[in-house]
């Protein structure tokens, strides 16, 4: 008995003495963090400015830098966001002073059952004092400085206040702040319009915003919110029927409008550019662009519909324009979480006989009429003697067969005739911006130029001759409206003359008709060229509607040969399945250019010499925006 009651004394001796010493050292931490308390007298916010990017038509596309919403006062926040936010955050927000001691107990038990941590203790208030004042550390010193702020906190502010205050300030993923920016990400709505469901989304973010993102995970996103829901229901913030209305109809995935993965491509290609047109960029700006998120989308599936069907070529990229030079869509490969490459602006590539078009061009503004006569027969020039593709010669034909048929040896044989320089410098009037070798195989399209430049040289000819520049901004402003940019101008006036712009339209439109673009054709007028490189590297199809121009290339990123795939098999099947779908709601009509009727008085077998175009586009050429 008396060793029970020695133990006891003992036990009790150092429980003491250890309460003693636990007491001196929380008081002794507890002023040390009263000292050092970080400044409260204003709270200052360090970030970097938005760029928002906008499609066409005014839905969000993408966004860089730290996105701050509008503040909203606490009479403007829906009562379901409220609601929501309260039952997945701190159900007792508005009794607790700061501190929620009811919460931590709960917390602590729950954690110890699940034998991880599953829920936490803090309270809005405590999360706010983070956020304000503090950093991300773990430490006993800043969970004190927590709680101290938290009660400062509720004695400087009303509940509501606070409140709004977290909801204006807390992160909500895509780079988001604020309950007004996350609304204007996710659903291109003010926070005052949201619904439940939506509400109750932008709620369940507060957890985990990288993990419940609807954007990179729709699916636990969904999953999550319906827990919320759930939540509410319990709680009686919502009533049975709310629920089950809300399970039903699922706004969420019928309003928001995730953008392709593949439009990353098209917003690479247009920071830097907006960045040079606006210098050093302090403030928000929100950026409306030329691209058609639903053609963007259509784009995507054509690449990966058709590309899987032509295994050896590892690449893939098309671009759509419109007449006015603003880009559609743009892919640049095959995928963008793979590669971020852009092969319509960056690949530097052969074009084959797509780069004839500029050949052609000079030969009709130089004496040539498509239906002279000439000779596909065998030519050298030094060493070098081109062949056909097929490896035949035709004998007699006209400058059209030629043109429709890719015959090599009649382009080769144009463009010494009237000189490859004319040649070379059509394709600059033209926009090509690339350096173009002056060698007999020029007309071939040997010269490395990019799927960008080549569409927008193309487009002059869908445009009737008129010179355009391809572009991807429309306008810029701020947050409050202001207009910064706005893009003015859209070409340098007439580059081709009417007639040889009808000449040459018609001329790739037999392309299509019954030449090498055959697999090309759609259901309205379409006109266009294919190219392929030597030993089947790079494979093209260029052309456009009466809407619309396209681009395509394929071929491999190690310049390796293809098996079997031409201009006329892969680039046209894609063109054609892409053109198909975008002309889907379009009215047919004819090519503009050929309803042009010329009094032209034609002089066959007699090559006709005209003045030297002036190159109009050799003054603004560093400016065209055709090349990374």
């Amino acid at each position: 008995m008396k060793r029970k009651n020695n133990f006891f004394l003992t036990l009790c001796k150092w429980i003491f003495v250890l309460s003693i010493w636990i007491t001196l050292l929380l008081g002794t931490t507890t002023i040390w963090a009263f000292i050092n308390l970080p400044e409260t007298e204003s709270i200052k916010i360090t970030r970097q400015p938005s760029i928002t990017f906008l499609d066409r038509e005014g839905r969000i596309l993408a966004s860089y830098g730290d996105i701050y919403g509008q503040s909203i006062k606490y009479e403007q926040l829906p009562a379901h966001l409220i609601d929501a936010v309260i039952v997945t955050e701190d159900r007792r927000f508005f009794d607790h002073f700061g501190i929620d001691y009811k919460g931590i107990i709960r917390a602590l038990i729950e954690n110890i059952r699940a034998k991880k941590v599953v829920q936490g203790g803090s309270t809005i208030t405590q999360q706010l004092a983070k956020n304000l004042f503090l950093t991300p550390e773990r430490s006993l010193t800043r969970k004190i400085h927590e709680a101290i702020l938290s009660i400062w906190l509720e004695f400087r502010f009303t509940k509501e206040q606070i409140l709004s205050i977290y909801l204006n300030r807390v992160y909500l993923g895509s780079g988001t702040y604020g309950v007004q920016a996350a609304s204007e990400k996710y659903f291109n709505k003010k926070v005052e319009e949201l619904n439940l469901y939506e509400c109750a989304l932008i709620a369940s973010l507060l957890k985990a915003p990288s993990k419940y993102n609807p954007i990179s995970n729709s699916k636990l996103s969904d999953e999550r919110t319906k827990k919320v829901l759930i939540n509410m229901y319990k709680n009686k913030f919502i009533d049975l029927d709310d629920l089950e209305n809300t399970r039903e109809r699922n706004s969420y995935k019928s309003e928001f409008l995730e953008p392709p993965k593949s439009t990353r491509y098209f917003i690479d290609w247009l920071l830097p550019r907006v960045r040079s047109y606006m210098g050093e960029i302090e403030e928000d700006l929100i950026v409306r662009t030329t691209l058609d998120l639903e053609l963007q989308r259509l784009a995507e599936e054509s690449l990966q519909n058709v590309s899987k069907k032509y295994k050896s070529a590892n690449q893939s990229a098309i671009v759509a324009l419109d007449f006015n030079g603003g880009i559609l869509s743009m892919i640049g490969g095959k995928d963008y979480g793979d590669s971020q490459f852009n092969r319509v602006s960056q690949a530097q590539r052969q074009p084959g006989s797509a780069f004839k078009l500029f050949v052609y061009l000079s030969a009709l503004e130089n004496g040539f009429d498509p239906d002279d006569k000439v000779f596909d027969t065998e030519i050298s020039i030094g060493e070098w003697s081109p062949k056909n593709y097929k490896k035949e010669y035709l004998g007699e034909i006209t400058v059209s067969e030629a043109f429709e048929k890719s015959i090599n040896t009649v382009a080769v044989k144009v463009s010494e005739k009237i000189g490859r320089e004319k040649v070379i410098d059509k394709a600059k009037s033209l926009g090509i911006s690339s350096e173009l070798v002056n060698s007999p195989s020029v007309a071939l399209g040997t010269s490395e130029v990019n799927l960008l430049e080549l569409t927008g040289a193309y487009n002059i000819i869908a445009n009737g001759g008129n010179g355009v520049w391809t572009h991807g901004v429309r306008y810029i402003q701020n947050k409050e409206g202001d207009l910064l940019y706005s893009r003015k101008g859209q070409g340098h006036g007439k580059i081709i003359s009417n007639q040889t712009t009808k000449d040459i339209t018609l001329m790739l439109k037999r392309t299509v008709d019954k030449g090498t673009g055959k697999n090309a054709k759609i259901e309205r007028p379409v006109a266009g060229k294919t190219g392929t490189s030597q030993s089947l590297r790079d494979a093209w199809f260029v052309g456009f509607s009466s809407h619309m121009v396209a681009g395509v290339w394929f071929g491999n990123d190690d310049d390796s040969p293809m098996n079997n795939i031409t201009g006329g098999t892969a680039p046209a099947t894609l063109w054609r399945e892409f053109m198909q779908r975008a002309h889907q709601d379009l009215p047919i009509k004819k090519l503009s250019n050929l309803e042009y009727k010329s009094n032209k008085i034609t002089e066959p077998y007699k090559i006709k010499q005209k003045a030297k175009e002036e190159n109009v586009f050799k003054k603004i050429i560093d400016n065209l925006i055709q090349k990374d």
